[in-house]
């Protein structure tokens, strides 16, 4: 079975995105700073009958993606109750999901409010533990010619009012992951752009306004990764919805 992790995977996206690839039958390893909602998240994962490891903590912590890549690089697997060592791990890993993030300080603040230390925390989250935990996991993704995805945003590559230091770490990220992809050949990188969705995180940046005309992220964020996996084009940066449409005109 092929093997997952993904990063962030309690809520939002990423639960959505370890859900869809469950049921398609892969192995997955998760990771969330909720203890409980991870465990909980294991058990619900699961019930499609494929192996779950659950690993709770904070990505921008060393330690925590030193455990991280451990289950997935020795001899523990996606086998067991959540947090616990199985006896055998994966051979290599198929994807890797950049999928945790932080928006920073709430709520959003021009660039000339943010100050220095809470830039480097959203840096710290956002760009620097991807980084590290990408290198830590090489040898397992190039082992299998694995993915790597980083969910990125439009703040990006646009320039939103308050959304600096996040649109900062997502070009940031953007960059790191496309350069690795074209540094390491056997594997491929890609950015993915979900486009607005009804997340926890987006409520966040939008606090007392309704955001339920926003899809949710199984209606187009989900399929439009999976459309990528699918598909394996050449590296670059993707937007879900054009990889959707992309999809919907090959199938017509």
């Amino acid at each position: 079975m092929p093997t997952a992790l993904v990063t962030g995977a309690t809520q939002g996206l990423g639960r959505a995105l370890a859900e869809a690839l469950a049921v398609r039958g892969w192995d997955l390893v998760v990771t969330a700073r909720d203890a409980d909602r991870l465990a909980q998240t294991v058990s619900a994962l699961r019930d499609h009958g494929h192996d779950v490891v659950g690993v709770a903590g904070d990505v921008s912590d060393a330690v925590h993606r030193d455990a991280v890549a451990g289950v997935v690089t020795g001899p523990t697997g996606p086998t067991g109750p959540a947090g616990a060592d199985g006896p055998d791990g994966p051979d290599g890993l198929d994807l890797l999901v950049h999928n945790a993030s932080t928006l920073g300080p709430l709520p959003l603040r021009p660039l000339g409010d943010l100050s220095t230390d809470d830039l480097a925390a959203v840096l710290a989250v956002n760009v620097v533990a991807p980084h590290a935990l990408t290198c830590s996991l090489l040898p397992s993704l190039e082992a299998v010619g694995g993915t790597v995805v980083a969910i990125s945003s439009d703040a990006g590559v646009e320039h939103y009012e308050s959304w600096g230091a996040y649109g900062a770490s997502k070009a940031a990220l953007d960059h790191l992951t496309l350069t690795l992809g074209a540094e390491v050949p056997s594997i491929r990188a890609y950015a993915l752009d979900p486009g607005d969705m009804r997340t926890a995180l987006h409520q966040a940046a939008f606090p007392g306004e309704d955001i339920g005309d926003r899809p949710l992220p199984e209606e187009v964020a989900v399929p439009g990764i999976l459309a990528l996996l699918a598909s394996r084009p050449a590296n670059g940066r993707y937007r879900a919805a054009d990889l959707l449409a992309t999809t919907s005109e090959v199938a017509s």
